[in-house]
C-alpha cells in the first residue's frame, strides 16, 4: 500500500491557534511548517472556519519568530528601509524585486558550494600525489633493497613481463589453431 502524493498540502489554522496538516491527518507546529519550507513542499495555509488563505501571515510570524533568535537574518537598517516602502508607489514591485534577488542569492549559493567542493576535490588529489612522491622518495633510501632501486618498480617490471609472456603465449595459441 503506497502513500498518498498531494500536490498541494493543506493545513487547516483554528481559532485556538492549532495547525492541522490534513495529509496526515495530525497537529503541527510552526517548526513543522518551517521545515515543509526547508524540504520544498507545496502548502497552503487557510483558516479553518472562513477559508481565507492565511499563508503569508503564517510565513510572516515564523520569520518573525526566526527573527527573535539569535543570529539574526535581517539587519535592522534593512527592516527599516523595508517598513519605509509600506504606502509608497514602489510598493507592488518590491515582492517581485526581492524574490528575483532571493533567487539569484540561493543560485550563488550553489555555484559556490560546487566550486567549493570541487577545490577540495583539487586539494585531495594534490595531496595523494604529494603523498605519493613523498613515498616513492622514501623507498629510495630503504636501506633493504639495493641502492637506486625501488621494490615497487622492480614489482611492476617483473608484472610487466609476466604479461608480456601471457601475450606471447597467446599469439602462440591463435597461430597453432
Amino acid at each position: 500500500m503506497g502513500t498518498k502524493k498531494y500536490d498541494t498540502i493543506t493545513v487547516k489554522k483554528y481559532a485556538n491557534r492549532r495547525l492541522y496538516d490534513t495529509s496526515k491527518s495530525q497537529y503541527i507546529t510552526l517548526a513543522d511548517i518551517s521545515e515543509m519550507v526547508r524540504e520544498g513542499l507545496d502548502f497552503v495555509v487557510i483558516d479553518a472556519k472562513s477559508g481565507e488563505d492565511l499563508t503569508h501571515t503564517v510565513l510572516a510570524q515564523i520569520v518573525l519568530e526566526q527573527e527573535s533568535q539569535n543570529p539574526q537574518m535581517f539587519p535592522t537598517d534593512f527592516m527599516k528601509k523595508i517598513i519605509g516602502l509600506y504606502g509608497e508607489g514602489i510598493q507592488p514591485f518590491v515582492p517581485n524585486m526581492l524574490t528575483k534577488a532571493m533567487d539569484t542569492l540561493l543560485n550563488n549559493q550553489e555555484k559556490l558550494q560546487h566550486q567549493v567542493s570541487t577545490s577540495f576535490e583539487q586539494i585531495e588529489e594534490i595531496n595523494r600525489r604529494n603523498l605519493e612522491i613523498f613515498e616513492n622518495a622514501m623507498q629510495m633510501f630503504n636501506p633493504f633493497s639495493p641502492a637506486g632501486t625501488n621494490d615497487a618498480g622492480a614489482s611492476k617490471d617483473a608484472h610487466i613481463a609476466d604479461l608480456e609472456k601471457e601475450i606471447e603465449a597467446l599469439k602462440q595459441q591463435l597461430r597453432d589453431k
